[in-house]
């Protein structure tokens, strides 16, 4: 259980990220054409899991636009950005800010995600949703950087994130 804050209110993950070195829990999530997507999906690829809370709010907003700027200097890669909106509701934030280099993943059907990757806020007035946390992925997939953001109301570090995954996309 990792301990993160809200506006500097004590809150709780149901488990923490996965450990660098280890290798990447699959899943099952829903894009916002209804479709199924997993982690196999995207193989091959510097795969960034972008974890928000919700699109609807403005560091989540922000974190999706940044990301979606940034991860053009990284030919090859992807940005998975996971919430538990609905993929309606995660397109058309997509479409209305003009984010045309981030792929959109809901936990619509199936929960498992948030529990894998200890992403779950568990209590509090957050709780059900998940954590803001970036997770980035090999091509292999393994996982080579983790950040679970110690309070919701701060954007991940970009900088560090960018360097691991243009460190995993030399490996290969």
């Amino acid at each position: 259980m990792a301990t993160i804050t809200l506006k500097g209110n004590t809150i709780h993950t149901s488990g923490e990220l996965p450990k660098v070195g280890s290798r990447a829990p699959d899943f099952c999530l829903t894009a916002s054409n209804l479709s199924d997507k997993s982690l196999a999906d995207f193989a091959g690829k510097v795969r960034i899991l972008n974890i928000v809370p919700s699109l609807d709010t403005g560091v989540c907003a922000a974190s999706a636009r940044a990301f979606n700027l940034k991860i053009k200097e990284l030919g090859g890669a992807v940005v998975l950005t996971i919430s538990r909106d609905l993929p309606f509701a995660q397109k058309r934030f997509c479409e209305a800010e003009g984010i045309d280099a981030v792929v959109t993943l809901s936990e619509l059907r199936n929960r498992d995600f948030g529990t894998a990757y200890g992403a779950e806020i568990v209590d509090g007035p957050m709780a059900g949703l998940l954590s803001r946390a970036v997770v980035v992925v090999d091509p292999a997939g393994g996982v080579v950087y983790v950040q679970q953001v110690p309070e919701i109301a701060q954007e991940p570090d970009y900088a560090a994130t960018l360097a691991a995954a243009k460190k995993a996309a030399a490996g290969y």
